[in-house]
């Protein structure tokens, strides 16, 4: 934002800015960081949210930064004059996709603004494939290339493929290093722990068990890909599918092919107690996946009465912030960017895991970032023994939460029960 300020009243080379972000960041993040420093004071800004009539009124308003969430990019290009130029993309990783419709629209675009920023923690969080569409939005294919075919041919070769179909690429030798060659010119890294005091991140596993019966469970759905119980059937049809439903299997309860929920043991949720017991009322962040975990989790924080919200709405992470949760749950994939939960508390515990790399680091960022006051950051997973959730966190470790991993992971079980 400073330098944004430093282009609009100092050099004079840009006069109408448009800045792109997720809905929350867009709606409440800019506003306040540019409400709280003392230069920045005379930036004007409209927030291009809410309803369409809402919308077009922010875009006409004047102003010198205009802030609009991503969802909403296909119908400003639609509906509003294009008349930016400048535009900071906020979260670049979620443009990452050439074939989405906010992508696209973008580009339709993209030549009107003469100077375009990219910000994010996470370019490549599946592999350096996804930086092809997130460098042709920067520079419209001039260091990568303007067809992702062609991107693939000279820096990919097929790993899996089954017929003309290929699920994953490696790279070809040399060619990790010529990327970033290419594109070294226009991109600047920096990480806070080289330039900010930033607090030690403490990683460790909360290691469960399953019992004998709970384990057959289990087995059987890696072995049968079916697994009969009294209250219904559970079928997966893919690995993709089966992943999933061994990570349901390792949390406690399982979705039926019907919608339903059936309980299969509490051994996270047991571990979830035994660690909001020992924060001794100091705040916990609990990061959930599935729906039946939250449902779980909140039914056990509410039998301890345990005091506790889900952070989806301004109200409550205000009162995660200034202390007033002794715990908080969040979903990585609707706050895992561009929140400030620093001040609320300095220890995230993982009830359970996720295969998105992208996801994971921008979830315990939200604490582990400037502004930490706590000396340490903690970050606990609890972790079911012997199931695919030490296979996910290998993957993560290894920085490999790809498709790829989790293909493996699942084959990886497969071989294991038999």
């Amino acid at each position: 934002m400073t330098a944004l300020n430093d282009l609009l009243f100092d050099s004079f080379e840009v006069h109408r800015i448009l800045v792109i972000a997720p809905l929350r960041v867009a709606k409440y993040t800019w506003a306040a960081e540019m409400d709280k420093w003392e230069h920045l004071a005379g930036l004007r800004y409209s927030i291009a949210v809410g309803s369409e009539k809402e919308r077009l009124a922010a875009l006409k308003a004047d102003a010198d930064i205009y802030i609009i969430n991503r969802e909403n990019v296909q119908w400003m290009v639609d509906k509003a004059p294009f008349n930016f130029d400048m535009v900071v993309v906020d979260e670049l990783s979620s443009f990452k996709n050439h074939e989405t419709k906010r992508f696209r629209a973008l580009m339709k675009v993209r030549p009107k603004a003469k100077r375009i920023v990219g910000l994010t923690g996470t370019p490549s969080s599946n592999g350096l494939m996804d930086l092809f569409a997130e460098f042709k939005l920067l520079d419209m294919g001039e260091r990568l290339g303007r067809f992702i075919g062609n991107f693939r041919s000279n820096y990919f070769a097929p790993e899996r493929s089954n017929g003309p179909v290929v699920f994953s690429y490696r790279l070809l030798p040399g060619a990790e290093r010529e990327i970033y060659r290419r594109i070294s010119d226009i991109t600047i890294s920096m990480k806070a722990r080289d330039h900010l005091k930033m607090p030690e991140l403490l990683e460790s596993n909360h290691m469960v068990q399953l019992s004998k019966e709970e384990r057959k469970k289990y087995d059987e759905m890696c072995q049968q890909l079916i697994l009969s119980l009294p209250e219904g059937e559970i079928t997966a049809a893919n690995a993709a599918v089966l992943s999933g439903k061994l990570s349901q299997l390792a949390n406690g309860a399982i979705y039926t092919d019907d919608g339903g929920v059936i309980r299969i043991h509490d051994r996270k949720l047991d571990a979830l107690e035994d660690i909001v017991e020992s924060m001794n009322g100091k705040p916990l962040l609990v990061a959930y996946w599935f729906r039946h975990d939250f449902d779980r989790i909140s039914a056990r924080l509410t039998k301890l009465k345990v005091p506790f919200e889900k952070l989806d709405s301004d109200r409550s992470i205000r009162k995660w912030n200034v202390g007033e949760l002794p715990v908080a749950l969040i979903h990585p994939a609707s706050a895992g960017h561009g929140l400030n939960l620093q001040s609320g508390g300095s220890t995230i515990v993982w009830y359970g895991l996720t295969w998105s790399l992208e996801l994971y680091q921008q979830t315990v960022a939200r604490l582990w970032r400037q502004g930490q006051t706590a000396n340490t950051v903690v970050v606990q997973h609890i972790v079911a023994e012997s199931t695919i959730d030490e296979r996910m966190i290998m993957a993560l470790k290894g920085k490999n939460a790809t498709q790829a991993a989790l293909i493996e992971a699942v084959k990886a079980n497969l071989r294991k029960s038999r």
